[in-house]
């Protein structure tokens, strides 16, 4: 192990460890729930919150009920939460900024951070294209306004070029696929777990990756009025979903192999994927919002984002700030 993976596994246990004793706090708050009844409207997807908790054996004994609500992408779990018909859900950093940005009530409250190198550019196995400097001039898709489009963009412009130097192709994940086999497109820029999928399943290839371009978060995302009206539940469910994570870290062919049965992904892509990815609860803390608005800057740059955005108003810090110790 090295020093940099030594250092991340010691404050994710730090984290951890703070967690204990940050749910210990909430446990005064259990009774009340209880006797509101208070019902969190939760958006999910296959294979995602839910599952994750329930593998975790951390969805037993509940002070309060959920009524869980399955999407096929994040993007409608956005705009659910923006007509106020869920109180939390989750979404990658800038597809939340990309609807924050249109005056949303909503705000990111807690969180995960995976490995950037999980966000790629694929090509297919007999491409002509075998590095970044190759994609000038090509048909490259990706997810508009989130981490698909950020990171053409970002690594075109680290190659020396324009954004407008290759042809973006607005495409979600599952065309995308189909696209990519097909011969439709040159490159399709996505994440774990289809990077793993299609190295593993339809031999791509991997000719960029997003580190050092992006911060590469999912943020946990509440309402306002979720927050005002609901916070104890909701400060529990982030709780729970950041110790079940951090559970995962430690069992992932178990997680994988869980996860497999319910999505019908096969066990080694999804393995593969979760071993890459050591995604790990974050604090949003003044580090964290220095990274992503940094990320914003260069997407309303881009053209991603409408206008230039205070990442600072988009997140509610108080979720995650006893396990943010000074900062």
């Amino acid at each position: 192990m090295n020093t940099l993976e030594s250092t991340t596994r010691s404050r994710i246990r730090k984290f951890g460890a703070t967690l204990v004793g940050a749910a210990l706090g909430l446990a005064i708050t259990a009774s009340a729930m209880a006797a509101d009844t208070v019902t969190l409207r939760v958006g999910d997807q296959k294979g995602g919150n839910r599952s994750l908790l329930e593998i975790a054996g951390l969805a037993r004994d509940l002070p309060y009920k959920i009524e869980w609500s399955e999407f096929p992408a994040a993007a409608p779990i956005l705009e659910a939460l923006n007509a106020g018909a869920l109180d939390v859900g989750y979404t990658g950093d800038l597809s939340f900024l990309t609807v924050y940005a249109t005056g949303a009530p909503i705000k990111a409250i807690g969180g995960t951070r995976s490995d950037a190198r999980t966000q790629a550019i694929l090509v297919r196995q007999d491409s002509p294209i075998k590095t970044a400097a190759d994609l000038k001039g090509k048909r490259l898709a990706g997810t508009r306004g989130g981490w698909g489009q950020f990171l053409i963009d970002a690594t075109l412009e680290k190659a020396g070029y324009k954004v407008d130097d290759a042809t973006f192709a607005p495409l979600g994940p599952v065309d995308a696929k189909i696209a990519l086999v097909a011969g439709s497109i040159d490159g399709w820029a996505v994440w774990e777990p289809y990077v793993s999928y299609a190295t593993l399943k339809d031999k791509a290839r991997v000719v960029a990756n997003g580190e050092g371009l992006t911060p590469t978060i999912t943020f946990i995302v509440a309402s306002d009025s979720a927050i005002a009206t609901k916070r104890a539940a909701v400060q529990d469910l982030v709780q729970r979903l950041n110790k079940a994570r951090l559970w995962s870290l430690d069992h992932l062919p178990e997680y994988a192999r869980n996860t497999s049965e319910l999505t019908k992904l096969p066990e080694d892509v999804l393995l593969s994927a979760y071993t890459a990815q050591k995604t790990s609860p974050i604090v949003i803390d003044t580090g964290i919002v220095k990274e992503v608005q940094a990320a914003s800057d260069r997407a309303t740059r881009y053209g991603i984002l409408s206008k230039t955005l205070d990442v600072s108003k988009a997140v509610d810090r108080s979720f995650t700030a006893a396990a943010a110790g000074s900062n």
